[in-house]
């Protein structure tokens, strides 16, 4: 069998593993035990922990938070067991920890685009920031402090958010691997699309800051 057909096995197998389990949005369970409502029908109908903080408060918004690393942490220590050493049959090849930012990268497309709620979903902050500590924990914590600092010195979660996956992918791309660094381009392609019109709005000025963002939930 040829060698690339061998060696992509494993590599979409960890991609699927890690869609199947972004899927599970803890945000849309968290609000559904909280009101039997769906979350699409408050604020911004968003599953993640900004909105879900945003309309119910901190505590709930961190419960969301580590449900989505929890899960991104599942989806890549399993890949990484699966697929990144001894446990692959021959003639597959091993992967390595490349299995886990495959794994991460599927969690993020899940997350962002669940099949059963009509591929619309959360903007994947989180997952992105636990997969590529879980494959690189000094560039991906790197990558993770950053987006930090910047969130903390302009307020702005959107500008953070895309300063992570860029700013670990130019680690990739000087200190990785090419197969990590494409990994790492389409994590901030992705992260970009998802947090444009917040950076628009950054620009026009009509962009909320973090402080205003949580607030003491009302249901």
């Amino acid at each position: 069998m040829n060698a690339l057909f061998l060696s992509s096995i494993p590599r979409f197998a960890s991609l699927m593993t890690g869609y199947f389990f972004g899927c599970f949005l803890t945000g849309v369970l968290v609000v559904w035990l909280k009101t039997k409502k769906s979350v699409s029908e408050f604020g911004t109908g968003n599953p993640g922990t900004a909105n879900v903080a945003e309309v119910f408060g901190l505590k709930a918004g961190l419960i969301v938070l580590a449900g989505d690393l929890l899960k991104t942490i599942l989806a890549c220590l399993l890949c990484l067991f699966l697929f990144g050493g001894k446990h692959l049959p021959d003639p597959y090849p091993a992967l390595g920890r490349i299995s886990c930012l495959w794994a991460g990268f599927g969690a993020v497309l899940g997350h962002n685009w669940p099949f059963w709620r009509k591929f619309s979903g959360g903007k994947g902050v989180a997952v992105t920031c636990m997969a590529i500590f879980l494959f690189s924990p000094l560039w991906g914590v790197l990558a993770d402090l950053a987006g930090m600092l910047v969130v903390m010195a302009t307020g702005f979660l959107p500008l953070g958010a895309v300063m992570i996956p860029l700013l670990f992918f130019i680690f990739c791309t000087l200190f990785l691997t090419r197969e990590a660094a494409v990994l790492a381009l389409l994590l901030t392609v992705i992260m970009f699309s998802r947090h444009y019109k917040g950076l628009i709005r950054i620009i026009r000025g009509t962009e909320k800051r973090t402080a205003q963002l949580i607030k003491p939930g009302k249901h």
